[in-house]
């Protein structure tokens, strides 16, 4: 995993909210799905962690947002989780999966992932959690991906294309949505192995690469 991804981990984030200002509006639920890779470096979808998430005091709640993602964040039988608990339980998960792959730090996944990695970061700051996993900046757009792989941006037609299941009566549920994502990642990055894969020997041969390649550990 290390050596596919430069040391990064990657680690799918959705993040349903009240709204579209990370700074402003409540981050209301997070989900996020681990990667898994086998022997033969192909991806799958992992374990998936997730937390409804309170509003921190003063969040605006956009009624038009609430609608869609189809939240009530004050119901009573909601078990929300202040986001410092939250986003520490769950980069506890990813410290984990980055100790048994040797990577150095996680990279966000998400559909949209300006829109995830913006809330994730604004939380972080709020809630002052220390030791974030996750690159601050960088991420993987699925969105990105699937338009260039399969023509399509929209995250319900790329995962139909794709020939993925696709249910709409469970979109805009963080775990959904999610879980989704990971599919659709794992689905394009492992049509683009043999690209890896030749870049991954032109890399060596440029001398940028002195670790076995994964054909080489795979022939072992």
């Amino acid at each position: 995993m290390a050596r596919r991804f430069r040391g990064f981990l990657p680690v799918v984030v959705d993040i349903e909210s009240g709204g579209f200002n990370a700074d402003t509006d409540a981050l209301l639920e997070i989900a996020a799905v681990l990667i898994d890779m086998d022997a033969d470096g192909v991806l799958s979808r992992g374990a998936t962690h997730n937390f409804h998430v309170r509003p921190f005091e003063g969040a605006r709640l956009d009624p038009k947002s609430l609608s869609v993602t189809g939240i009530d964040p004050y119901h009573p039988l909601r078990p929300a989780l202040p986001e410092r608990d939250a986003l520490q339980r769950i980069f506890r998960e990813i410290r984990h999966a980055m100790r048994a792959y040797g990577c150095r730090r996680a990279i966000l996944v998400g559909h949209n992932a300006a829109f995830d990695l913006g809330f994730l970061n604004s939380a972080v700051t709020r809630a002052d959690v220390k030791r974030n996993p996750f690159h601050p900046f960088s991420c993987f757009d699925t969105a990105t991906l699937a338009g260039a792989a399969l023509g399509q941006t929209v995250l319900a037609k790329a995962v139909t294309v794709a020939g993925l299941a696709w249910d709409s009566s469970f979109a805009h549920s963080a775990v959904y949505d999610a879980e989704r994502t990971a599919e659709l990642f794992c689905l394009i990055c492992n049509r683009f192995r043999d690209s890896f894969l030749e870049a991954e020997a032109r890399a060596r041969t440029l001398g940028w690469l002195t670790e076995p390649s994964i054909e080489d550990a795979e022939s072992k």
